[in-house]
């Protein structure tokens, strides 16, 4: 086991190093300038997200089959907004200092137009089951639009073991870990919760993602306004020391506060890249199955995940672990002493008398129990474009089993396994986005042409 773990751990050192992060930033501006800064299209896409179902089905001509696109939305948003979002930004923050709270932004921002780009192909090739149900996703276009089977595989079995790492084994363990019960208990409760949904089938885990999705996060970001009117005198100066440090050349100073434009660049990009997961293809897989003709429509929709992920929360976290450690702190920040992420987020959150553990202990969970549902929704698809339908029974079975016993496995091995087929999944996500850029500029060109 030692030597498979080591072998695994390698390969993600490869993989997930500078050349993958400068690849994956770099389809976000490559992208951004085929597309016209479609970021322009954002108040527009926000308007289209809120839309209600009946004026879609009304426009499009398509109302059967299908999630609605504010359903598509929420189950990609279910799988995008997990831990990460939380904690991630305290561990950027503690590597790279407050800077890195500006470089997440700026990843965030130049995202969104990954994120419209495939969603928009997987909308143009997907296919329709013979139930009239759409399918699709990147393994569909990598089959149907550049003819390459073998890299469509690859994408779907990478998902689908990505499906049990990152959206199921990780989320689940960071249950347990929060939870004060024994870990075995949680992963009960979790299976139990999850059986139930789950077994209904897409549309079950849509209508579930539907209501939680928008209610936890607004419940988290009421408990981050709390924290921030708490420290209103601290807000200004921590922008501005976030954008000091986000441009600082070099260290100019002790601890976390003097550590420089390369290491808050380094740690702020890594940080949105990931909780976004603009690029890595799995967002289009619930994009794809929306009730919407038009794929430029759809593909404005299924953007604002990214602007909701990290252009909101994960800044607005940052704003709060910074102004928190301004307004009560400052030595910390100062001193630059070694604490994980999520030391930073409790302490922020403990400032608030009695209410404040609460509201982040419920938000960990509804964020990893959300994530869970939105990459069951994502591993069912890859699955049935290998196997059929046929295989998702198992599947579920496997998912359960996974979900109860993954809390007593060791943390650190579950996220190397789970990185693995992560990165094998953007890869070939990132060929077909690359080679079809020109597709995806045409068509934004005709329907905006006509408006």
């Amino acid at each position: 086991m030692s030597t498979f773990y080591a072998i695994v751990e390698a390969l993600n050192n490869c993989l997930w190093g500078i050349p993958m992060l400068l690849l994956l930033f770099g389809t976000h501006l490559f992208l951004t300038w085929k597309t016209g800064l479609i970021q322009r299209k954002l108040p527009l896409a926000i308007r289209l997200s809120l839309t209600p179902d009946a004026a879609v089905g009304a426009e499009t001509g398509n109302g059967d089959g299908g999630l609605s696109p504010f359903a598509s939305l929420t189950t990609a948003l279910a799988s995008s907004l997990g831990v990460g979002n939380i904690v991630g930004m305290g561990t950027a923050v503690a590597l790279g200092g407050p800077g890195a709270v500006f470089w997440c932004w700026i990843t965030g921002f130049f995202g969104i137009a990954t994120t419209y780009g495939e969603a928009l192909l997987s909308l143009k090739f997907r296919v329709y089951t013979p139930d009239g149900q759409p399918a699709g996703g990147p393994m569909y276009v990598l089959e149907y639009g550049l003819r390459r089977k073998f890299a469509a595989v690859l994408f779907a079995v990478c998902g689908v073991l990505a499906s049990f790492g990152i959206g199921c084994a990780v989320q689940v363990h960071a249950m347990a870990d929060t939870l004060p019960v024994p870990p075995i208990i949680t992963g009960l409760a979790v299976g139990l919760l999850t059986c139930f949904v789950i077994f209904g089938g897409n549309q079950a885990i849509s209508r579930v993602c539907e209501k939680l999705v928008p209610f936890m996060t607004l419940f988290y970001l009421l408990g981050c306004l709390m924290i921030l009117v708490a420290n209103r005198a601290f807000l200004l100066p921590a922008c501005r020391l976030i954008l000091k440090c986000a441009f600082a050349p070099r260290a100019v100073s002790g601890g976390m506060a003097g550590s420089g434009l390369l290491l808050a660049a380094r740690y702020g990009v890594a940080r949105g890249l990931f909780t976004n997961e603009a690029g890595m293809g799995s967002a289009p897989l619930a994009a794809a199955a929306a009730r919407c003709s038009d794929p430029v429509r759809q593909a404005l929709v299924a953007s604002t995940a990214t602007f909701w992920d990290t252009l909101v929360v994960c800044l607005i976290t940052g704003l709060v672990i910074v102004s928190h450690l301004l307004a009560r702190e400052p030595a910390l920040l100062a001193s630059g002493v070694a604490l994980s992420g999520s030391s930073f987020t409790w302490r922020a959150f403990s400032a608030i008398p009695c209410l404040g553990q609460p509201v982040l202990l419920f938000s960990i969970v509804t964020f990893a129990y959300a994530t869970i549902l939105g990459w069951s929704f994502y591993g069912e698809r890859c699955l049935t474009y290998l196997f059929g339908p046929k295989a998702l029974f198992p599947y579920r079975l496997c998912w359960i089993f996974t979900l109860v016993f993954a809390p007593m496995l060791e943390l650190p091995m579950i996220f190397e396994i789970s990185d693995l087929p992560n990165a094998l999944m953007a890869l070939p996500n990132l060929l077909g986005l690359l080679l079809l850029a020109d597709v995806i500029r045409d068509e934004t060109r005709i329907y905006f042409s006509g408006k």
